[in-house]
Parts: C-alpha cells; sequence; structure tokens
C-alpha cells in the first residue's frame, strides 16, 4: 500500500477514485506546522543564527500528524501531492519532515488539473521537493510574521486597531485613498440636451456632438436654453459613413480576473467566488464518479497547453464549423506573472456547461459556464460589426446617430458580449428631419464610485501587490478587522481603517508605499528562481524595519478614548466608548481601578393590542430562539400561554375547542412547521395538524 498525501479531503476523494486500491489517499487539511510564538518578539526564529526558523505543530493538526504517521508505518511507500505553488511546496516540505521522509528520494506530483489523465501522468514522472519555493514561502511567513506581531502589537496600544500586515495595510491604503478623493470631490454643473427624429414611424433619439462646430459642452441654464432654440430649425443628413469593426475575445481567466468578472456580473463576493472555484477544482460528483471539473484556480498565466488548444480546435470546427476557430493570440504581459502554470480552464469540453447543469448548484453552474465560454472564445474567432454613423446638421447644432449591424458573431456565439446589434433605417444625404421631444435637463458630475471587490483585486494585481493565493483572504481581513464594510457591492474604510491607514502611512511609509511591497513580491519570486539567497532578504528587511520600529514606538502618540459626555456613577470618572470581543460598549475611562459598565437598557415588548384569554394581562410580541417571532402573555412565566403571529383561524365562529380540556386551539411554530396547540399548555398538552379542521369540514 502506498500513502498519498494532498491537502484537501474532498480532493484525497477524488484523486483515490483514479489510483485505486493499491494506493491510501490520505489530506493533510492545509499546514500542519507553523512558526512558535517564541524567541525575540515571538517571531519564532532565531535572529542570532540566520533567522533560522522554529517551528511547532498547529494545536489542531495533532490528530491529523498523529494518524498521518500511522498511516506511514503501515505504508510501502509515502507520495507527496499538495497543491502545485508556494505555499503547497511548502506543505510538502513540512510533511517530508514531520514525517521523516527522505527530501532527495520522496516524491512530489505536480498536476494542476485533477483528472484521471493528469494523475496518472504526474505518478509516472515525479519530482522532488522544490526547495527554492520551499525557502520562498518561509521568507515570505517570517517577514509576514515580524510585521504582523510589530506592527500589530503597536496599533493595538496606541490607537486599538486589531492588526497591520504587509499585504492588507497597503491594500487598505488604497481604498482609503481613494475614499478621499470621492471625499473632495466637487460637482460640477452641466446641462444635456434631448432629441429625436421620426423615420419609418419610429423615434430614434440623436446626439449632440457640437454646437457651432465645437464639441458640444452645455455649462448653465441660460446656455442650455439658447441651445433648445436651435432645435427649432430641421436638420438634415449631412454624411454617411460605413464602417468594419472587430472585436477581440478576452483571454482565459486568471484567478484575478475570474473574480472580477464574477464579481462585477453576479455580484458574487470574492470568498465565494474562491470557494466555488475550489470546489470545481476539486471535483464534483458527475455519474457518481468525482470529476476535477476546471484546472488549479490559483494562477496569473493565460496561457493553455498544446493539449488542450488542439482539444478545443477540433471541437470548436466540429460544433460551430471552421470559420469559428482562430488559434491563440499574443498573451498580455501581467506584472509579477509566473507563467509556469495554465489559465483556469474546463479540464474536459465533453462535459458542457448544459452536461454538468443537473450536477451542480446554481452558483456552481455560473461559474464552471462562465470559465468555459470564456475559455472556448479566447481560442475563436474575432467578432465583425458594421457600424452606421449618420450626422444630421442644422446651423448651429451636429448631431449623430450610431447604428450596428453584426457581420460575423465569432467567439461571441456565446453571447458573453453586452452590446446586441442596434438597428437604423437607410439615410439618405440632404434628407431633413423634423427634431421631436426636444428638451433640456440639469445635472452635475459624480463622484468617482467605490471600489467594488473586485476592482480592488484588479489594482491590487496591477500594482503587484499581493499573489493569487493572496486576493481574497487580503480582503476577508480587512472585513473581518472592521477597517472596511461591504455594502451594495462596493467597499468603505470605516473611521478605524481611516486612522489605522493614516497612522502606518505616516509612521511607516515605505512600508505602505506599493512600490516597496511589489518589490518585496519580486525578490520572494527571486528566491523561487534560486537568484537570491532566502537570509539577506530577510536581513536586508528585518534590521531597517526594527531600527524605525523603535524609533517610532516611542513618537506614535496614543489616541484618546471617545468620551459620552456621561460620567461614571461609581467614581465619577468619564464614560468612554470601547471595543470588547462582543463590539463596542460604553465603560469607565478609570479601568481597571473602576469595572463599571453601562448596561445599555432592552427595549420591552410590543404590545398586541388585545388581552390574555387566559389570564387577562396583555399580549406582547416575542421571539424564540431561532428568532421567529410569536405571540406570548406579558404575565410570562406564571402564564405560558402563546400563539402563532398569523393564525389561521380568523372568523370567531371557526374557533376550535380543545377536545381536553375546553381550552382554545391556537396556531403555534416547532421546527417542523405550524400546527395547532392548546393554549393551556403545558397543563394540557393537545396538538393537532392544520390540516385536520380543514378535513373535518369536508
Amino acid at each position: 500500500m502506498k500513502l498519498v498525501i494532498v491537502e484537501s479531503p474532498t480532493k484525497s476523494k477524488t484523486i483515490g477514485q483514479y489510483l485505486g486500491n493499491d494506493y491510501h489517499v490520505e489530506a493533510s487539511v492545509g499546514h500542519i506546522r507553523d512558526l512558535a510564538i517564541s524567541g525575540v518578539g515571538g517571531f519564532g526564529v532565531d535572529i542570532n543564527n540566520d533567522f533560522k526558523p522554529n517551528y511547532v505543530i498547529d494545536s489542531d493538526k495533532k490528530d491529523v500528524v498523529k494518524k498521518l504517521l500511522a498511516l506511514k508505518k503501515d505504508s510501502d511507500e509515502v507520495i507527496l501531492a499538495t497543491d502545485p505553488d508556494r505555499e503547497g511546496e511548502a506543505i510538502a516540505w513540512h510533511l517530508a519532515n514531520v514525517l521523516d521522509l527522505d527530501l532527495d528520494t520522496t516524491k512530489r506530483l505536480e498536476f494542476h488539473e485533477i483528472t484521471k489523465t493528469s494523475v496518472k501522468n504526474a505518478l509516472e514522472n515525479p519530482r522532488t521537493i522544490n526547495l527554492n519555493l520551499v525557502h520562498s514561502q518561509e521568507t515570505r511567513r517570517i517577514i509576514d510574521r515580524i510585521i504582523g506581531f510589530k506592527l500589530s502589537s503597536l496599533l493595538r496600544s496606541k490607537i486599538r486597531s486589531q492588526s497591520a500586515g504587509r499585504v492588507q495595510s497597503v491594500t487598505l491604503k488604497i481604498i482609503v485613498e481613494h475614499e478621499k478623493e470621492i471625499n473632495e470631490f466637487v460637482p460640477e454643473e452641466y446641462w444635456n440636451l434631448d432629441a429625436s427624429i421620426s423615420k419609418e414611424n419610429k423615434l430614434y433619439k440623436l446626439n449632440l456632438t457640437k454646437i457651432d462646430d465645437k464639441t458640444a459642452k452645455i455649462g448653465n441654464e441660460e446656455s442650455a436654453n439658447l441651445v433648445l432654440d436651435y432645435t427649432k430649425e430641421d436638420v438634415k443628413v449631412s454624411s454617411i459613413d460605413v464602417s468594419k469593426k472587430t472585436i477581440q475575445s478576452k483571454e482565459p481567466f486568471r484567478t484575478s480576473t475570474l473574480q472580477q468578472e464574477c464579481s462585477s456580473r453576479f455580484k458574487f463576493k470574492t470568498r465565494e467566488i474562491t470557494s466555488i472555484a475550489q470546489q470545481l477544482y476539486e471535483g464534483v460528483e458527475i455519474n457518481g464518479e468525482l470529476v476535477g471539473l476546471i484546472t488549479y484556480i490559483r494562477t496569473d498565466s493565460t496561457k493553455l497547453s498544446d493539449v488542450f488548444i488542439e482539444n478545443a480546435k477540433n471541437y470548436i470546427i466540429n460544433k460551430y464549423g471552421e470559420e469559428y476557430f482562430k488559434g491563440t493570440k499574443r498573451a498580455k504581459d501581467v506584472k509579477l506573472a509566473q507563467d509556469a502554470h495554465e489559465a483556469i480552464r474546463p479540464t474536459n469540453l465533453d462535459i458542457t456547461p448544459e452536461i454538468a447543469k443537473q450536477y451542480l448548484s446554481l452558483h456552481q453552474y455560473k461559474v464552471y459556464k462562465l470559465i468555459y465560454e470564456r475559455t472556448l472564445a479566447s481560442l475563436m474567432q474575432d467578432k465583425i460589426e458594421e457600424v452606421t454613423t449618420v450626422e444630421f446638421k442644422n446651423s448651429h447644432l451636429t448631431f449623430t446617430l450610431k447604428g450596428i449591424k453584426v457581420v460575423f458573431n465569432g467567439f461571441d456565439i456565446f453571447k458573453l458580449e453586452e452590446n446586441d446589434s442596434c438597428k437604423i433605417p437607410e439615410f439618405i444625404i440632404g434628407e431633413s428631419f423634423e427634431l421631436l421631444e426636444t428638451g433640456v435637463t440639469q445635472n452635475f458630475t459624480k463622484p468617482p464610485l467605490r471600489y467594488s471587490e473586485g476592482k480592488v483585486i484588479k489594482l491590487m494585481e496591477d500594482k503587484g501587490i499581493g499573489r493569487p493565493s493572496t486576493y481574497s483572504s487580503t480582503i476577508q481581513t480587512l472585513l473581518t478587522r472592521k477597517y472596511v464594510t461591504l455594502a451594495q457591492g462596493t467597499l468603505k474604510p470605516t473611521e478605524q481603517g481611516i486612522l489605522t491607514s493614516n497612522v502606518l502611512t505616516k509612521y511607516f511609509p515605505d512600508l505602505m508605499n506599493t512600490e516597496y511591497t511589489a518589490e518585496m513580491e519580486t525578490n520572494l519570486d527571486k528566491i523561487s528562481e534560486g537568484t537570491v539567497e532566502e537570509v539577506n532578504v530577510i536581513k536586508d528587511f528585518y534590521f531597517p524595519f526594527i531600527e524605525l520600529f523603535e524609533e517610532v514606538k516611542n513618537q506614535m502618540y496614543k489616541e484618546p478614548l471617545k468620551t459620552t459626555g456621561e460620567k461614571c456613577p461609581i467614581c465619577g470618572g468619564d464614560l468612554v466608548i470601547r471595543n470588547g470581543k462582543h463590539g463596542e460598549f460604553i465603560g469607565c475611562s478609570n479601568f481597571p481601578s473602576c469595572t463599571y459598565i453601562k448596561k445599555e437598557e432592552k427595549e420591552g415588548p410590543k404590545e398586541v393590542g388585545r388581552n390574555c384569554p387566559n389570564c387577562g394581562s396583555p399580549l406582547v410580541y416575542r421571539k424564540n430562539k431561532r428568532g421567529q417571532e410569536f405571540i406570548g402573555c406579558s404575565n410570562f412565566p406564571k402564564c405560558r400561554y402563546i400563539e402563532g403571529t398569523t393564525p389561521l383561524i380568523n372568523d370567531p365562529q371557526d374557533e376550535k375547542v380543545c377536545p381536553e380540556c375546553g381550552g382554545k386551539l391556537v396556531v403555534k411554530t416547532s421546527r417542523r412547521g405550524q400546527f395547532y396547540g392548546c393554549t393551556n399548555y403545558p397543563t394540557c398538552k393537545h396538538v393537532e395538524p392544520l390540516n385536520k379542521k380543514k378535513d373535518e369540514k369536508n
């Protein structure tokens, strides 16, 4: 028996199907070790010994490690098959160390899609652990630990912020600076002119382009009314221009573009997109078999393998015709891209979205369909449009009307583009038209929109900060720390987020510089390539950072707590707003010598407007543990009368008497749904199904 170790339990099931009974596939469930919280600063590294790391097994992974050690004893060989990236390589290295495996001989499998062919091919062509990738990940972890521990403790003591980080703080700064642009925006007045013409019993809205042969710009009401007077004169067709326009398909998805597209198209959150894509990668059950539907999801490459391109060529030609296939085009350069991986693509073109739909959730289907069609479209011919531009003029005004006719749909046979044909009738030069439905409207320029999650990810990629594996988690950290909020699909920095960003920018300008962060990513890449030594990168960062930190910790002011204007009833000190693990609360400023905490007065239950039929006390609205509303007696617990908020018995003549005690039967709710119950519960426990009364009527 051979033991194969992967990261994910789902992945282990899928791969286990492919390898058969001679292999046992087990999951490490991610990392099994991390840096200890010991040594100088609790960094878990020996500063005086070239930053040698001290690793400990995570407390929640001890049972996993114990199980893997037991499986190793009963196995002839241990094979490592963790994810094909820097983190996956590090996990494989940690597993080899903990399980006491020989780094020179232990097989390391690398595959970018979980299919039978890919897994078997990796098994036939194993490699050993790439120590350069391990050193790169280790460097990142050490630097992030130092920054996180030092800055987080400083911020907690000075401004009560929860954390700071190499990537998260720079990303926060991007959001905060954009919010500043929004707040400083000064709106400008402008006016629009509406005008239409009629031809063949249809109205066509014209676009004003020029006023007295100058670019149309109407800045105030006086100018708008003057321009409106010009519309009393008819317009004539002055020119007709017909041109061809070709539109290329977009490249296959990489991590960032998939997240951006799903965010804008489906309004999915980045965490949800990552989770769905991971499920599609690790395996979905189709016809009783787990199948990995897409390739590895953490990639910044837009390349496709030669084998896939050949398969796609045959598929496109057979299904759509030879005229639809184009092949690959030159990929755009992505900053700091690592092209060892492929783009995100389907693993099997025969599993169409229509076939897969019955096996997928709605959200899974949407993402898979998008990936499938985008990949095929990237290899297909351009869309060709015929654009007709008709110009209309009178003495002062110039208008245009555009018509779009699709000559060849090409890749857009999948309807990936939002713009459809816009048909217009034929016009003749010199043809005259009366301007109809004319009017002017006042408008003001609007501030830029807040960034969506997808837009922030695009900016992170453009500026070279973070990596495909960290985009989603970075945004999630900012949300968890309450540095930003997500509302209506956009990110807004909180007061604490703005304060955190401003303080870090003031005292640690280099660390908050996107170029500095991008340079750090470049150095990590150089370590993975073997061109730079790990220890040199850590030293170049550590000593200047610690020197600056020691200066700053004595300079940084301590943010005073916000007062409420009230005094403590115990010691007379000011009451202030504090943060606890359950959120904000009001307490005494003299803590810990005074531990007074103001209790919020809870609003009493709302009265229904009638009295309890049992004891005569007012009935009130209450909520159960599941948050469901019901009506109960205000004299609880002395009186336990309850009823549903939407009783089915409305007619007094239709009321039902309890056959056991003579009480009233009312609609009640349980976890299994609604039912009739006696108002004298718990003395009387008589119940009936809702349909019983209806049945008695029939």
